[in-house]
């Protein structure tokens, strides 16, 4: 084949490359270099890239609130331990415990050495005056407390009040100038997904800033009775305590107080104490040093869906009275253990948290509308709050030994006589007694309802509620210092 052949033959198939004709032929053909169109960097903003930028950014917000946040530092005094050991790891009454505390450094006065000990946290100022919020485990113990602003200047600062119940406190410096303030919003508008910033003192290293989402709301962590936390997941780490959390708008719309931390450190769960809370805490220390609550004197505990079974009721829900204090408005007005409260001046209450915050919130001396579920029907009595009192007393226990005398089977236990009372002497460890903490010791003080003496009393109750076709039980037992009902399924002959 020609030369002139084989170029035809490629001029006639459009698409072989030049490669192509090269390969065939074996002949090296050069052809002129295309222009190429003038190009941009990488780094050249797109169309697109010229819209996000359009986005909001955080840094307008963050130059406004952030001279109103402060670091606080609190000079307290610590106990030396022996050995810089700090707390013991044995337990009270150990050998061990005791030959450490011998060696415990003491004064010429016999008492524990003391040392100066430096604490952190945050805080941020609510009032052109000076008043500063923080966290009472913050300030709790200091004998100097010190405000740091963001400018670098240091105020000395004074207790005005703390609430150990909800862990906030407020300070106050003394002031020649208005300071930078920011102001309260309303957590109860916040949702679950918005947008929060943390800005606090982490680590003492001064100012600093995270930015997250609420992750959800309500939480109860068992810092307190009226647990009622903002969980976020902005970085909160040790020295935030007692910081803001802000809204988008730069209102403060919680109080960074806690994280989840397995390993000491941030692993991006916080908790912060809701405004909703926070605002009127912070009011009434700033009026009286202290606050006041109401008190209707009950122990409650929540309603499961077996207790609602053998109550009688539609649904979980309210807070089952486990126990009424002596003297108390609640026994003045004739509450008992076994009632449920399920209403508060005709305000539905879902659960026990509901309950402890609207009762909280009144003022003492109100007369109030508790909605019970008494004996499986609806009842209605009216109660006069009381302020809660600075110091309840004890309830005491009593450990005489007890002696044998039955077994309840179907319920998991072996039941016995004692002072007390009918005592649990033991617990099938693979019954639903055990799995719901019921412990040898705990007394049996009623059996849905009926009061009960003897171990025959709780056999009797039993068989009844099987004759009624009940599928469970509901018990009160004391435990310790305190009182709780247990639902508890029964077997059927």
């Amino acid at each position: 084949m020609t030369h002139s052949a084989l170029f035809r033959g490629v001029s006639s198939r459009k698409f072989l490359s030049t490669a192509a004709v090269i390969a065939l032929t074996g002949t090296l053909v050069f052809s002129a270099p295309a222009a190429f169109a003038e190009t941009a960097p990488l780094n050249a903003p797109t169309q697109k890239q010229t819209e996000l930028s359009s986005l909001p950014s955080f840094a307008d917000l963050v130059e406004k609130v952030s001279p109103a946040v402060v670091s606080i530092r609190v000079v307290e005094e610590e106990t030396v331990a022996a050995n810089n050991m700090g707390d013991l790891p044995f337990p009270p009454g150990s050998p061990f415990e005791k030959f450490f505390k011998d060696l415990q450094p003491k004064g010429e006065d016999g008492k524990p050495l003391t040392r100066k000990a430096m604490a952190q946290g945050s805080g941020f100022y609510i009032s052109a005056d000076g008043y500063v919020v923080t966290n009472n485990h913050v300030v709790q113990g200091g004998k100097e407390i010190t405000v740091v602003q963001s400018d670098g200047a240091e105020l000395k600062a004074t207790l005005v009040g703390r609430d150990p119940k909800t862990d906030l406190a407020l300070i106050k410096v003394k002031t020649d100038k208005p300071r930078p303030y920011v102001a309260f919003g309303d957590s109860d508008k916040m949702r679950v997904g918005d947008w929060v910033l943390a800005v606090g003192n982490p680590f003492g290293l001064g100012g600093t800033v995270t930015s997250g989402i609420i992750s959800a709301r309500g939480r109860e962590i068992g810092a307190g009775p009226y647990d009622d936390f903002l969980q976020i997941d902005a970085s909160i780490n040790r020295g935030n305590s007692g910081g803001p959390t802000f809204d988008i708008h730069g209102n403060v719309i919680g109080v960074n107080t806690a994280i989840y931390s397995p390993t000491g450190g941030s692993v991006g769960i916080g908790f912060a104490i809701p405004s909703s809370i926070a605002e009127k805490v912070i009011k009434q220390l700033r009026a009286d040093g202290k606050v006041t609550r109401g008190w209707l004197g009950v122990a409650i505990q929540p309603v499961d869906a077996d207790m609602a079974a053998s109550l009688s009721l539609d649904k979980p829900k309210g807070a089952l009275v486990a126990e009424v204090s002596e003297g108390s408005p609640a026994e003045k007005f004739g509450l008992k253990a076994g009632d449920v409260i399920v209403k508060v001046n005709s305000e539905e209450m879902e659960d026990v948290r509901a309950v402890s915050r609207t009762v909280a919130d009144l003022k003492p001396g109100t007369t109030i509308k508790v909605g019970l579920w008494r004996d499986g029907k609806a009842k209605e009595v009216s109660v006069k709050i009381e302020a809660f009192p600075e110091k309840l007393d004890d309830v005491a226990s009593n450990d005489s030994p007890a002696t044998p005398q039955g077994t309840t089977e179907s319920l998991g236990m072996a039941l016995s006589s004692s002072d007390d009372g009918v005592t649990v002497q033991s617990v099938n460890p693979n019954s639903e007694a055990a799995e719901k903490g019921i412990r040898p010791g705990d007394i049996v003080l009623k059996l849905s309802g009926r009061d009960v003496k003897t171990p025959g009393d709780v056999v009797d109750g039993v068989n009844a509620a099987k004759k009624d076709s009940k599928s469970s039980v509901l018990l009160l037992l004391r435990s310790q210092d305190q009182q709780r009902f247990v639902a508890l399924s029964i077997k059927k002959d």
